[in-house]
């Protein structure tokens, strides 16, 4: 292979004669210069690829801890919407328990400054700290919470079912003869075997009489059904309560009715005006009050209901 060089500093043109010798050296040296050249690039890589992998490894880790924390930051939102939606929850009933409570005291007859509602209750005591401070989690909360709002439902339906109770014991007391049918009077006879003012005899008066003007307000003893109110051969002008539980109760001798049949009568409701109709001697109230058709003494009755 001939080259052929040309350059100003020569007067002609120079060539060099190359061999198959020379060719061998050149590809040899060119090999070398390649295989040079590809160890540097790999120690290169070498040399350098740690740090990439590095920040490649730090953004990664970086991202994630981000993504960690907005899926934490995301549960800690939903958990305490639901552990305030049932601390409303509770608030609200414990709001029920309250009235509930003052309706009870009520029934029951306590002073409300026994037993407040619209207050907390007085703590105090020396403060004594546990040994191992327990870390209360989440979990552990919201099933404390998920315990108390059911203890808080179980104690409300069993407080509604006592006062149930109490408005039945309550209503039965007002259904049973617990006032005097006339205010301010005084007995002309009570209850109980007598000599009777017509034949002289000994007899039984299954009442007693009022002894009051004629013209006198006579009330309910308690609340009922009026179930007769007309004139007896006997008892003359008379009202018949029937107050239930086979209780009934008569008002006699009335110079003037003031209900009819069929009416419903509440506890101290004006019902007639004394008078001296039928078997009397003069104006005054004859009061009876019959369980199961046998005459009581009224006197107890309305004794026990101003116990």
């Amino acid at each position: 292979m001939n080259i052929i060089l040309v350059s100003n500093r020569f007067a002609k043109a120079r060539s060099i004669t190359l061999t198959g010798t020379h060719l061998a050296v050149l590809t040899v040296l060119a090999a070398a210069l390649f295989v040079a050249a590809v160890l540097a690039a790999q120690y290169a890589i070498v040399r350098f690829q740690p740090n990439l992998m590095g920040n490649e490894l730090r953004n990664w880790l970086a991202s994630a801890q981000e993504d960690e924390l907005q899926k934490q930051e995301a549960f800690m939102h939903k958990s305490l919407d639901t552990l305030a939606m049932r601390l409303g929850q509770m608030q609200a009933q414990v709001m029920r328990l309250n009235g509930l409570g003052a309706r009870l005291a009520k029934l029951t007859g306590m002073k409300p400054e026994e037993f407040s509602f619209d207050k907390s209750p007085a703590q105090g005591g020396p403060y004594l700290p546990a040994a191992l401070q327990q870390q209360v989690s989440l979990s552990s909360m919201d099933q404390q919470l998920v315990e108390l709002n059911a203890l808080l439902s179980d104690r409300s339906d069993k407080l509604v079912a006592l006062e149930t109770l109490l408005m039945q014991d309550k209503l039965s007391k007002k259904l049973l003869p617990s006032v005097a049918p006339i205010n301010e009077a005084w007995y002309s006879s009570n209850f109980g075997w007598r000599i009777d003012p017509f034949t002289g005899k000994n007899a039984m008066h299954e009442g007693v009489d009022y002894m009051v003007p004629e013209g006198t307000v006579i009330h309910a003893s308690a609340g009922g059904v009026v179930v007769y109110a007309d004139t007896h051969p006997q008892y003359g002008n008379m009202v018949e309560i029937d107050h239930g539980n086979d209780v009934v109760t008569r008002y006699a001798h009335a110079s003037r009715l003031l209900v009819k049949v069929g009416q419903m009568v509440r506890r101290g409701q004006e019902i007639a005006l004394s008078g001296s109709t039928g078997r009397s001697t003069g104006p005054h109230l004859h009061f009876e009050v019959r369980y199961k058709g046998i005459a009581q003494n009224p006197v107890r009755f309305l004794e026990k209901a101003r116990s």
